[in-house]
């Protein structure tokens, strides 16, 4: 495949949502990058999550090598520049363009090649049971509709495939008030009925645990495990401040969802 794949993007195809977070996220990446990009190039980009938990310690997506892999919401690729180094097949997707132009400048720095997609993960232009593996670190599952990216993850995998994704865990969801800069440690939003959350900068979403497992249910899926990394003491992040750290000790603030389809 050529390292740029799928039709050419078009933007008025986007839900609303996915227009507001594309937007967002054309005049953030530079920032984004800028501020974690040390954390995730220290890491080796083979590591979960905002406190980045080595995969060799979690063992999420087992052997990578030949395998072929979709990374949905890759922003700058290091997950799957690092995937490409352990002899995997990755294809990145993003629906930022600016995003996608860090990815290549990696690429390049790290003298690997794959294909990036620019696209919605909520609309995937790939043909059906195109890969093994269907994963992410927040990306995807935190910015888009989860009622379409399962679906689509389901389309994507071939049989026996694993859909693995890391979030903010639905604790961590109602106890962040959507105009707080810190989490709080008493309930904020409602459980019953979460779905879309807009907090006037980027719309994200989550569900109750119970409305997760009927909807990888639907889709055919099924959950081999839910894991809830704790922080540890001396764990330091780009991502998140002292406040927030000292929380996810106590609570899961992400967990990583392993799912298989038949």
């Amino acid at each position: 495949m050529p390292s740029d794949t799928g039709p050419r993007f078009d933007p008025a195809t986007l839900s609303a949502h996915a227009a507001s977070n594309r937007a967002m996220w054309e005049s953030y990446s530079d920032e984004y990058q800028a501020k974690h990009g040390g954390d995730l190039a220290a890491s080796g980009g083979f590591a979960w999550g905002t406190t980045q938990i080595p995969e060799s310690e979690l063992r999420v997506l087992d052997d990578v090598a030949g395998r072929d892999i979709l990374e949905f919401g890759c922003g700058a690729a290091q997950w799957s520049i690092a995937l490409a180094q352990r002899g995997a097949r990755p294809v990145g997707l993003d629906l930022s363009e600016r995003q996608l132009q860090h990815a290549r400048r990696l690429m390049a720095e790290a003298g690997v090649d794959f294909p990036l997609v620019h696209a919605s993960a909520e609309a995937v232009p790939l043909p059906d049971a195109s890969f093994d593996v269907v994963f992410c670190d927040h990306g995807a599952m935190t910015f888009a509709d989860p009622y379409r990216t399962v679906p689509e993850a389901a389309r994507l995998l071939r049989p026996g495939g694993l859909f693995a994704f890391n979030h903010h865990s639905p604790i961590e969801t109602i106890c962040w008030p959507l105009d707080a800069n810190e989490v709080s440690d008493r309930l904020a939003l409602d459980y019953f009925g979460m779905h879309v959350f807009d907090d006037g900068e980027e719309v994200f979403f989550n569900l109750p645990y119970g409305e997760w497992i009927r909807l990888f249910r639907a889709n055919g899926f099924v959950v081999e495990d839910l894991i809830e990394p704790q922080v540890k003491a001396d764990t330091t992040s780009s991502y998140r401040s002292a406040v927030s750290l000292a929380w996810a000790r106590r609570w899961p603030a992400e967990e990583i969802w392993r799912l298989r389809k038949p």
